[in-house]
């Protein structure tokens, strides 16, 4: 936890964590990729591309800080 705590917001970083278990997907982790708008010792949350992502600091088991997205391409035929 304490990386995630010592990064600025706006970092772009990777979080694997663990699910509850009775989450329906019946897997025991997770990743949110995206970029860190607040950490504490208690929490992290990080926005995605499908949303913002609280994550309980207890369920992480691993985080880094990860490169800008590349460029996206143009689509074929435009």
């Amino acid at each position: 936890m304490g990386l995630l705590t010592g990064l600025p917001a706006g970092t772009r970083v990777s979080v694997r964590y663990a699910l509850p278990a009775d989450d329906a997907s019946g897997l025991p982790l997770t990743d949110a990729l995206g970029e860190l708008l607040a950490a504490d010792e208690e929490s992290v949350t990080v926005r995605t591309r499908r949303g913002d992502v609280l994550i309980g600091a207890g369920g992480i088991r691993a985080a880094r800080v990860v490169p800008p997205a590349p460029p996206r391409r143009r689509p074929r035929g435009a």
